[in-house]
């Protein structure tokens, strides 16, 4: 049975992209659904008729999640088809002002995580399968009073230009999708809901276009896709320009 994992998957982008796998690859029967808060989980599985729906309450932000995932991956032994590393955080703050926890959940959960996980999920790829990795156009740039979590962004981004060359030899495609902000929870956890100018004046995303683009492109093998033509600009602009003058723009 062909099975889709979906990291974050309790709300927001996560919660889409679960709901739009069916879509795009209909052929995926079952779906784990992986995030910490259970009963949205299984909101999110009553919505998905006729699948096979695994909900797996989990902190990855505790390493003992990953022996838990890797313990239950091996005694199933499932044919993943597609992995989509979704789950992420990100606070609004400068270094030295924002708390050391909320600095460096971020670095768990959007770096070790991510990697632990992909690296788990990997052995059970046939070849043909895909993975989604959620980044950010934060990647683009470093982000003054979110400089962690631009860090963390352009190691997901990185990381899948890396591991996409070395999974061709597979026919396993690697593929991040870089949004702008989307009016989801994301906003208000991460204090920047009335705190940040830039913010205001940045076109919104919607999360239902870029679940749905995100998921053609990873079929497609695209390697970075990023929705809207104003953030591809900036994606080249960002390329063009060195990061010490670009950084003096995009404060947030």
């Amino acid at each position: 049975m062909k099975t889709a994992i979906v990291t974050g998957a309790s709300s927001g982008l996560g919660r889409e992209l679960a709901r739009q796998i069916e879509d795009v690859f209909p052929d995926i029967e079952c779906y784990w659904l992986i995030a910490r808060r259970a009963e949205q989980l299984e909101s999110l599985a009553i919505s998905l008729p006729g699948k096979t729906t695994i909900c797996i309450s989990l902190d990855l932000c505790d390493p003992m999640s990953f022996i838990t995932l890797q313990e239950r991956l091996a005694a199933e032994k499932p044919e993943i088809s597609l992995l989509v590393n979704c789950a992420g955080c990100g606070f609004l703050g400068r270094m030295g002002e924002v708390d050391t926890a909320s600095q460096t959940r971020m670095v768990d959960l959007n770096v070790r995580a991510l990697t632990a996980i992909t690296n788990i999920v990997i052995p059970y790829m046939p070849e043909g399968a895909h993975i989604l990795n959620v980044s950010s156009i934060a990647s683009f740039c470093p982000n003054p009073r979110m400089t962690v979590y631009s860090s963390t962004k352009a190691y997901v981004s990185s990381f899948t230009v890396g591991l996409g060359e070395e999974l061709r030899r597979r026919s396993v495609s690697v593929t991040a999708v870089c949004p702008g902000p989307m009016a989801t929870e994301f906003l208000s956890l991460a204090g920047i809901t009335g705190h940040s100018s830039t913010f205001e004046f940045l076109p919104y995303c919607d999360q239902v276009k870029v679940a749905g683009g995100a998921l053609r492109a990873a079929k497609a093998g695209r390697t970075i896709y990023t929705p809207k033509l104003f953030y591809k600009f900036f994606r080249v602009l960002a390329k063009l320009t060195p990061s010490q003058l670009l950084v003096k723009f995009v404060k947030t």
